[in-house]
């Protein structure tokens, strides 16, 4: 799984947890926390996205990513064994 399809997961998660977002252009620049969501609902959007990718990884090393693009750099990089 690339960037582009866990980019695409969490956009499409963070509209289930957040209706407020449907219909809203989303892009890699945009900070969950900016876009709404509290710090229950980040974790929510995250925990779902690992589940969707099957990876595990404590949420705390996510808290790295600013945006939703560098979060799904940060997924994909784990995804592919860049990272540790």
């Amino acid at each position: 799984m690339n960037q582009e399809d866990i980019l695409q997961l969490i956009i499409q998660h963070a509209r289930d947890v957040l209706p407020s977002l449907e219909g809203r252009e989303l892009s890699p620049t945009d900070s969950l926390r900016e876009l709404g969501a509290n710090s229950m609902d980040r974790s929510e959007i995250v925990m779902m996205t690992l589940e969707a990718i099957d990876m595990d990884m404590p949420l705390a090393e996510t808290i790295k990513a600013n945006n939703i693009g560098e979060l799904a750099q940060l997924l994909a990089d784990r995804k592919a064994g860049l990272t540790a």
